[in-house]
């Protein structure tokens, strides 16, 4: 019996006659083709989508956007391997007309156009809305540490540049001890053929160079820069330790799991994303009233607050209370806090009252004279009396965290909200790394992936002839 074996090379004629025939009628790479021939792209801010009467032609936008949109949803993201291809790949071929652009000019379209892909991928959001794909009634916030392309040894901060100075300084000392013993046995300054006077000019250099840097960041009111990515910072990630990264913000509608709004900062935590996203969220489903649920790191009294005065319900629990001087120790949640008097009752019964008020911090500070012959001091703090602090919004925080225990199905259905999306964007970009510098481009490479989802769910919602269909009627 032979072998099951392809058609010769030689044979041609049982090749598609036509590019068009080789991809299927409900291939997903035709969704892509009708998505981007139905946007205005000269509204959103692409340049030479009308080419000039005179000098050499450009490539059409609309094809270099498809092949972006095409390879961020297939695990290629480089200019070089987009370019490679576009001349390999027949579905590229369908796709950019043939076009055959080089790495350079690909790698510029991304690089010259970070606000307008943003705009695609809200266009899609407002498509998405259009359909009733979007329910617009509860909403899932979470974020997520992404690497930027700067290495960890390009970060810079006060303790390690106080360190180098110091090493810097030892190094000048050992060469000043070799010249002096030099001068004293009537000698040359050289040690083992080493120039010292050179030595010692160029870690003057170097020390100067140091002090120049802690200069810079005491001027910015900075407590890091990272040299190559100024933009970028250090953070702790889930797996990695601390990275130089950014901070990714997603919302997840919950009809379908599509993103809606979503955003790029250099911010270490998530503390100050609740109600701008929360805000963000809500004009992209045009909702009047929305809930949010978010975890314990999106807790902050004073965005609770803001949602709520916005319409906004927010979900949001509260970390447990711990005391930092031991577990031992009695936590705040043993001390009950009574809003008519503003003071506090202690585990001993004893009241703890208003004694100082810090607006910069938006705090208040509550104590007692009663803890120096309290029988439970022993339990409650090791200092001379126990301090309670309470922000100035605690109300709003308390009443996100009443809201979140009240059903943990809350939480429940925020993993799976949340997780999904974050989960199928990582394996898209393969590496979960920016290749662009700079917060607003590596924004651009974000609102690529998250279209990238976001096709890719609507395809397996609708399918592709449905997809197709109101995708080319929109264009009529």
């Amino acid at each position: 019996m032979a072998h099951m074996t392809g058609q010769s090379r030689e044979q041609t004629s049982l090749f598609p006659e036509t590019l068009d025939e080789a991809v299927g009628a409900d291939h997903p790479v035709r969704v892509i083709d009708a998505f981007v021939d139905s946007l205005d792209l000269a509204q959103l801010g692409f340049s030479k989508v009308v080419p000039e009467a005179t000098g050499r032609p450009p490539y059409d936008p609309g094809d270099l956007l498809k092949l972006y949109v095409y390879g961020y949803q297939n695990q290629v993201r480089s200019s070089r391997r987009l370019a490679a291809e576009a001349r390999r790949n027949i579905e590229v071929m369908w796709l950019t007309h043939r076009a055959a652009p080089a790495f350079k000019t690909i790698a510029d379209f991304r690089k010259d156009h970070p606000e307008a892909i943003v705009g695609v991928c809200r266009a899609f959001v407002r498509f998405c809305r259009e359909q009733a794909l979007v329910g617009g009634t509860l909403l899932a916030i979470d974020g997520t540490k992404i690497d930027a392309v700067a290495s960890r040894k390009q970060v810079v901060t006060a303790k390690e540049l106080e360190k180098a100075t110091a090493a810097v300084d030892r190094k000048i000392a050992a060469y000043l001890a070799q010249m002096d013993e030099a001068d004293r046995d009537e000698r040359a300054a050289q040690t083992d053929g080493v120039d010292v006077a050179a030595a010692v000019a160029a870690l003057r250099a170097r020390r100067e160079q140091i002090q120049q840097q802690a200069e810079a960041l005491t001027g910015r009111g900075l407590s890091q820069w990272v040299r190559t990515e100024p933009e970028a910072k250090l953070m702790r990630t889930a797996r990695h330790g601390h990275q130089v990264a950014y901070n990714a913000q997603t919302v997840v509608d919950a009809k379908h799991k599509l993103v809606v709004a979503f955003d790029l900062t250099n911010d270490g935590n998530d503390q100050c994303q609740l109600h701008p996203m929360a805000v963000a969220g809500r004009e992209a489903v045009d909702g009047d009233k929305v809930a949010v649920v978010a975890d314990a790191g999106y807790s902050n009294g004073e965005h609770g607050q803001r949602c709520e005065d916005d319409g906004i319900t927010a979900i949001v629990p509260r970390a447990e209370t711990v005391n930092p001087e031991g577990k031992e120790y009695f936590t705040r949640d043993q001390f009950s806090y009574d809003a008519e008097s503003d003071s506090w009752r202690c585990p001993a019964g004893e009241t703890l009252t208003h004694r100082e008020t810090s607006w910069t911090e938006q705090k208040k500070k509550y104590g007692t004279k009663a803890c120096a012959d309290c029988a439970l001091k022993p339990k409650c703090t090791q200092a001379a009396k126990r301090t309670i602090i309470r922000h100035f919004h605690e109300d709003a925080r308390e009443a996100m965290h009443r809201r979140a225990i009240s059903d943990p199905e809350w939480m429940a259905q925020r993993r799976m909200l949340v997780e999904h999306p974050y989960g199928t964007i990582k394996w898209m970009m393969g590496h979960p790394r920016f290749l662009v510098r700079g917060l607003k481009k590596a924004r651009s490479e974000l609102a690529l992936s998250v279209l990238g989802y976001n096709l890719k769910r609507v395809v397996n919602i609708l399918g592709v002839p449905a997809l197709l269909q109101t995708l080319l009627s929109s264009q009529a």
